[in-house]
């Protein structure tokens, strides 16, 4: 890998310690750091290098999920790291961060290459690019790349806006946008495991799939985020990218050998075939939900309205369902399911789907309890995939009992998110980043909800805290004659005890 500057805004913040730095130094574990390659850490404070190098260990100490056990190769790996303040208003103060990195681009072979990652508010990147350009920061002979975090915008205009100014100082070959979930190593499964096996080729089709739910539950309420939060909810802060980044990743199909322009292409086309909502129908496809107080744990908790820092009459949503439409050949008919939310019973990200029943000639098994087949996606806390299939049960030949084929990956030894996506910034692989296409596309269909929720026309309901959400969302998915899938071990009602077994929600 050729010789490499990171230049890190906002390194003193907590998303730095928690994520960035433990995220290094495992790639540089691994060797998949370039063997010349320098951190500078920028921030308000007047920090030493020593300091802040004290600050880098502790972070990779505390935070890391491999422990540090050879102490010379960590002393090498903090070495790689220096400390330049930096107002991101004054520009004088990229001319010096300027100096720094050319001096230290001196001893580096070739022509060094400079990626800028902008660990802060989204309201500072024009700010930072433009004077990246304006300062001769971004005058490199090698590559320049600048990574920004979400949100990407607080809506569709507002989107253009950042990338329309960002535009003027880095083309959008340059610019890598994260979306953490599409670093979490059971989203990017997704495209290989349908490339790889037949089987699911097969089935991947309105033909036998009777619908799709993508759920991402919290048990956290808005902790210290309140005055982020209240002014985003659930709609910007979880579904407008995280959530439609999963759904692009499940539903595309991908021809063998694909390529990142490939990808980008087939997540472009699944927006452009997602039906559009409209004012009339808006209602009957959304619903927005907060949470009342409530149990959760065990421990009693407060409503949404009496967290500190929440107005008194917030009407901000934290958790919000959707029934989706594609309308392309593959699956046009199938409703896809979204919702996410806090406070609710378990924390666990999956994709459930649900296969269409088989034929039934039979009168026994009309009558029977047979189950649906599902295929389960966990992807967070735990990784895993699970077969729910019907079988004959052999003390009751006349009933069925559910069998599960399950594997479940040792999430111990798997990279973490931003260890895969940093390593695809720094070679150049921009197959896990949101292109500006598919940004702008999500706001364009999210745009007419928040236009919904800002005029009314979508009630606010509420639901208590520990439960599984509204009963509004449970009636979202009885109009087809659905439900939402549980794994019944997190289902507080229900006494099944052993392996995996998904239920219908209940609330």
């Amino acid at each position: 890998m050729e010789a490499t500057t990171f230049v890190l805004f906002g390194a003193t913040g907590d998303l730095a310690k928690r994520k960035i730095y433990p995220a290094l130094y495992n790639l540089f574990v691994e060797g998949k750091l370039p063997e010349h390659f320098r951190v500078i850490g920028l921030g308000r404070r007047p920090f030493t290098d020593e300091t802040f190098q004290a600050s880098v260990q502790n972070a990779v100490h505390t935070f890391s999920r491999r422990a540090v056990d050879n102490t010379e190769q960590f002393n090498q790996f903090i070495a790689a790291f220096s400390y330049c303040p930096l107002n991101i208003d004054i520009t004088d103060d990229y001319k010096k961060l300027l100096q720094l990195v050319e001096q230290f681009e001196e001893s580096m072979p070739g022509n060094p290459n400079r990626m800028f990652y902008l660990s802060v508010g989204p309201e500072f990147f024009a700010t930072i690019a433009d004077n990246i350009k304006a300062s001769g920061l971004g005058d490199t002979k090698g590559w320049k790349r600048l990574v920004i975090e979400k949100p990407f915008g607080h809506d569709l205009e507002s989107a253009r806006q950042l990338n329309a100014q960002l535009s003027q100082s880095f083309s959008e070959d340059e610019v890598y946008r994260i979306d953490h979930y599409l670093g979490k190593p059971m989203i990017q499964e997704l495209e290989i495991l349908q490339q790889s096996n037949p089987v699911l080729q097969a089935l991947w089709s309105n033909r036998y799939i009777s619908n799709v739910q993508i759920t991402a539950s919290e048990t956290v309420g808005v902790e210290e985020r309140a005055g982020y939060y209240d002014h985003t909810g659930a709609i910007r802060d979880m579904f407008q990218n995280h959530m439609l980044q999963m759904l692009m990743m499940l539903t595309l199909r991908l021809p063998e050998n694909s390529t990142p322009e490939i990808v980008r292409f087939k997540k472009k086309k699944i927006l452009e075939a997602l039906e559009p909502l409209h004012r009339e129908n808006i209602a009957q496809h959304v619903v927005r939900a907060q949470y009342s107080a409530g149990n959760v744990g065990g421990k009693e908790v407060v409503g949404y309205l009496n967290e500190p820092g929440i107005p008194e009459h917030s009407q901000n949503d934290t958790y919000v369902a959707a029934k989706l439409e594609i309308d392309d050949s593959f699956w046009r008919g199938v409703p896809f399911y979204i919702r996410t939310g806090k406070r609710m019973a378990e924390k666990s990200t999956r994709i459930v789907i649900e296969f269409k029943e088989a034929l039934r000639n039979n009168t026994a098994l009309i009558n029977s309890n047979q189950v649906a087949n599902l295929l389960i996606y966990e992807i967070s806390p735990n990784e895993g995939i699970t077969f729910q299939l019907n079988s004959r049960d052999p003390q009751n030949k006349d009933q069925f009992k559910p069998i599960h084929i399950n594997f479940n990956s040792n999430g111990n030894d798997a990279p973490e998110a931003y260890e895969s996506l940093i390593s695809d910034a720094l070679n150049g692989d921009p197959t896990f980043f949101a292109h500006w296409d598919e940004v702008e596309l999500s706001w364009k269909w999210v745009q007419p909800i928040l236009n919904a929720f800002a005029d009314g026309s979508i009630p606010l309901n509420y639901y208590e805290a520990g439960s599984n959400g509204p009963a509004a969302a449970d009636e979202l998915l009885a109009q087809n004659g659905h439900h939402w899938w549980l794994d019944a071990k997190s289902d507080a009602n229900n006494k099944v005890q052993g392996e995996k077994q998904y239920v219908y929600s209940n609330n």
